[in-house]
């Protein structure tokens, strides 16, 4: 399933260190923006860079205060702790105007070789019954090429069902232009996606965009495809909540969680 074929990077790197959007980073609520996965993404590679190999990231938490402008970011993460067990960082993006956009925190827990150990026995979702279908969300509010035109898709049940909790596979373009992306920052772009996947009516009726995220993962995926298992809570009150069950194709890797905002449509 999927194609082998080279995809367009969320991102591009210039030599002075900015971050700027591709088409595949575009968000679905204005043409300007970028979707704010594959931003979580440069916050897990600035915290992995910062903190180094010894230790995985297993706590990644996003305030997003601004939207994040495709033409250009910048990423930055200082060290708060750091000991034989653990480390963690404090991250930042910025625009270029110098506008904070996001701020972030994440843990990193020492690796270790314990060996075989007990665990709950979850399953992950059958990739082999999966069947290829779009991403959830069919149309933009500009209709511009956006994250939803370049992640491959397949349906665990073999059919998208529509409004309401679904589970989804998902297949994202790298990261970075000329680099191989980290298992956890493949893993952000699909985290964000939480409330995309599990919207209860389409955003040509409400908006549903998130203003934080929070992923904690507890192992490292292994697999291109990686699933998520979305449900929305949506109140009258102008408020929600997306929560998801991230697994590759071995089990369950992380749980991600958003913080939602309902608007009517313009």
């Amino acid at each position: 399933m999927g194609t082998e074929q080279p995809r367009e990077a969320y991102f591009h790197l210039r030599p002075d260190g900015v971050f700027v959007g591709n088409d595949p980073v575009r968000g679905p609520w204005s043409p300007d923006h970028c979707h704010a996965g594959p931003v979580t993404g440069l916050v897990a590679r600035a915290a992995e860079r910062e903190v180094g190999p010894d230790k995985m990231l297993t706590r990644l938490t996003l305030d997003v205060l601004r939207p994040l402008p495709l033409t250009g970011l910048k990423v930055s993460a200082e060290t708060v702790r750091h000991t034989r067990t653990l480390a963690t960082t404090r991250a930042t993006v910025h625009d270029l105007d110098g506008t904070l956009c996001v701020t972030a925190t994440t843990m990193h827990l020492v690796r270790k070789e314990l060996g075989k150990v007990p665990t709950a026995q979850v399953p992950s979702p059958r990739f082999e019954d999966a069947r290829p279908g779009q991403f959830p969300i069919r149309q933009t509010r500009h209709g511009l090429p956006a994250f939803p035109d370049f992640v491959e898709v397949a349906y665990p049940h073999g059919e998208d069902k529509g409004a309401g909790p679904k589970t989804i596979w998902m297949r994202t373009p790298p990261l970075l232009e000329g680099e191989v992306p980290s298992p956890v920052q493949s893993l952000c772009p699909l985290a964000d996606c939480g409330n995309g996947i599990s919207w209860n009516v389409p955003p040509t009726e409400m908006g549903f965009m998130n203003t934080d995220l929070s992923v904690h993962i507890h192992r490292e995926p292994v697999s291109d495809w990686l699933a998520s298992d979305s449900v929305s809570h949506w109140h009258e009150n102008g408020i929600g909540m997306a929560q998801a069950v991230l697994y590759d194709t071995q089990g369950p890797v992380a749980t991600a969680l958003q913080t939602l905002v309902l608007f009517p449509p313009d």
